[in-house]
């Protein structure tokens, strides 16, 4: 009797150490999942889809989660999702940095010289958002009310008196690019909230209005942020969300064949194939 009761424990514990050794199927998966978060922004969508791509590559379950903006930064500070390289800084996105500094990481610089402003065909007289009086039906063409763009072009009203009884169509990013699109074809006046990296620079003749008061900023970046732990928990996703930094040149070429009508997976993988160089530059002391 003593020896089955023996038996059966050493079979037991045998069973528990070799468990112990392999790892549980799902601490493994667990550790192999990377969950980033994006606004679908035409950008955004390129750069988290490349991003995303190079970590399934390397092995990871990648889930990448589209969001309104406010709802993007709340989820990262809350360790809902792992990563993102949708920042636009020092001036866009700087409320949420304030408001959630404590509860996320900052990764850096992925691309530099990016703006944002008021945006026309180059074909309209007029060359200032001071200088605005009637033109486009006196409607500026927005996009997702959450967007931080959007706040700042209302206080645009407050400070440039001559947009008085102007108002801010909100939309979606497709919506006014579409909108853009028919003013275009038509040869109308349209006054959107653009931004540049964007595919519509390379399609369209296009120009920034002036902003004498600095309402729209400098030249501003797109940053990478991660959830605080992230760097323990998952070292090599990390890292790669940490290295990567490419070109205006390269996100509208994705952003372009997106555009185009490419599913963002498959233009991701395009041009991952065409950068190899860049991608191990990202992956470098990956194991």
């Amino acid at each position: 009797m003593k020896f089955d009761k023996l038996l059966k424990w050493g079979i037991a514990l045998g069973f528990m150490l070799l468990l112990t050794a392999c790892g549980s199927p799902s601490d493994d998966s667990k550790n192999q999942a990377i969950n980033l978060a994006y606004v679908e922004w035409d950008t955004e969508v390129a750069s988290t889809h490349v991003v995303g791509q190079v970590l399934e590559n390397l092995g990871y379950d990648v889930t990448l989660t589209p969001l309104d903006n406010g709802i993007m930064w709340e989820a990262l500070a809350n360790g809902e999702v792992d990563g993102m390289v949708s920042a636009w800084l020092p001036q866009t996105h700087a409320p949420q940095v304030e408001k959630y500094k404590n509860k996320i990481e900052n990764l850096g610089k992925n691309l530099t010289g990016a703006k944002i402003g008021l945006v026309v065909p180059s074909y309209m007289d007029v060359n200032s958002i001071e200088d605005l009086t009637n033109e486009a039906n006196q409607t500026i063409t927005g996009i997702e009310p959450g967007a931080n763009m959007m706040a700042t072009t209302e206080n645009a009203y407050k400070e440039y008196h001559n947009l008085e009884g102007w108002h801010v169509l909100t939309s979606s990013a497709g919506a006014m690019t579409a909108a853009l699109s028919q003013a275009l074809a038509k040869n109308e006046e349209i006054i959107i909230t653009g931004w540049s990296p964007h595919w519509i620079f390379n399609a369209f003749d296009l120009k920034y209005l002036d902003d004498p008061k600095g309402i729209y900023g400098a030249e501003e970046y797109i940053g990478t942020f991660a959830r605080k732990g992230l760097k323990e928990d998952n070292p090599d996703a990390y890292s790669v969300l940490k290295n990567f930094h490419w070109t205006a040149e390269d996100i509208e070429s994705v952003m372009f064949d997106i555009m185009e009508g490419a599913d963002p997976k498959e233009a991701a993988k395009k041009w991952i194939e065409n950068n190899e160089e860049k991608v191990t530059e990202w992956s470098k002391g990956v194991k």
